[in-house]
């Protein structure tokens, strides 16, 4: 008759509880307990990359471009990569009324603020998961932080260009240059977090490599005749 782990234990001095058992926690730190908090981060992390990614398609892809409807197809500076000069404004200014002006306003104030907000917190994340040195972890949470404040800052900058009755050279220089960092800093924010998850990644398989080495010797040795670890098999016994 088979006997249960508890009269085992009992009868040779074992543990009555087995490692396979159910209800067994982690150990802190241990290859599981990783496993499971990383789960954890990472279905945040989707579902904020998500969003950005609508947020980055609504913005750039669909709003701007349905305002050069309402500009005889000339492109919303936000969009000029390559920045503009002053005669480029003029003629855009000259082909929007007030009302396609106060409409790219509204873009700036909704998509416009939600999308480098967004897209800064997702980025932090994706940085805070996979990079655990300090001092590169602030490096390179210093690149999508620097985007979000330029792209707010390019957005009031391109409505107040637009809403000045003359606007000089010096503004459309100011917010030109303002429009341009910040696509080079959504690039270069887009390369950190590449950056990260290579990081992240050789972390992981640091840590499966060592717990795939101390799985053999922490785990419990059964003796050579088949008994309980930690105790005489009843066959040693008779």
């Amino acid at each position: 008759m088979a006997k249960t782990p508890a009269q085992r234990a009992a009868k040779h001095g074992g543990p009555a509880t087995s490692l396979t058992q159910p209800g067994v926690l982690a150990r802190p730190g241990s290859p599981a307990a990783v496993a499971e908090g990383g789960g954890n981060g990472n279905l945040i992390l989707i579902a904020a990359s998500v969003a950005t990614a609508f947020l980055f398609w609504y913005f750039h892809l669909l709003t701007l471009e349905q305002m050069t409807q309402l500009s005889n197809g000339h492109p919303m500076p936000d969009s000029l990569i390559g920045g503009f000069d002053l005669s480029y404004i003029e003629q855009l200014r000259g082909s929007m009324d007030a009302d396609a002006r106060g409409q790219l306003q509204f873009v700036h104030k909704t998509a416009g603020t939600l999308f480098p907000l967004v897209f800064g917190f997702t980025w932090i994340i994706l940085i805070a998961f996979n990079v655990r040195r300090a001092a590169l972890r602030r490096a390179l949470w210093a690149v999508p932080v620097l985007f979000a404040v330029v792209q707010l800052c390019a957005n009031v900058a391109v409505d107040s260009m637009l809403a000045d009755g003359t606007p000089d050279g010096g503004q459309v220089a100011l917010t030109s240059f303002l429009v341009v960092s910040s696509w080079v800093l959504l690039a270069l924010a887009l390369l950190a977090g590449g950056c990260a998850l290579v990081l992240g990644r050789g972390r992981k398989r640091h840590s499966r490599a060592n717990g795939a080495k101390a799985a053999p010797d922490g785990g419990p040795s059964a003796s050579p005749d088949g008994g309980s670890p930690g105790g005489n098999s009843p066959r040693g016994r008779r």
